[in-house]
């Protein structure tokens, strides 16, 4: 395997991280409890981690503005755009599989 440096290494991350909020925002048409049910994490989970990230390094983002930084939008538009309602099947199967952190 290539070694990389731990500036590449960061800056690799940085942009699967770019690409992937990108792919998320374009396939706006992927609820979260679907994301949730086949994956284990959502936007909202990726958005806690981005805060927790900046958090630790003094940095004070609420939850609100990570949600933005993630969903590229106040979250609340983003729901009344994108989000509709989850079907039964779909609500339990989140709770069977549901994190404790969650």
């Amino acid at each position: 395997m290539t070694e990389l440096s731990d500036e590449q290494q960061r800056d690799f991350e940085a942009a699967a991280f770019r690409r992937l909020v990108e792919h998320l925002r374009e396939r706006n048409d992927v609820q979260n409890i679907d994301l949730m049910n086949l994956a284990g994490f959502c936007r909202n989970c990726l958005s806690n981690w981005y805060r927790e990230a900046a958090n630790a390094e003094g940095v004070d983002l609420t939850k609100d503005q990570s949600r933005e930084i993630v969903y590229g939008m106040p979250y609340a538009q983003w729901q009344a755009l994108n989000q509709t309602e989850a079907s039964d099947a779909k609500k339990a199967e989140f709770e069977a599989r549901r994190p404790k952190d969650h």
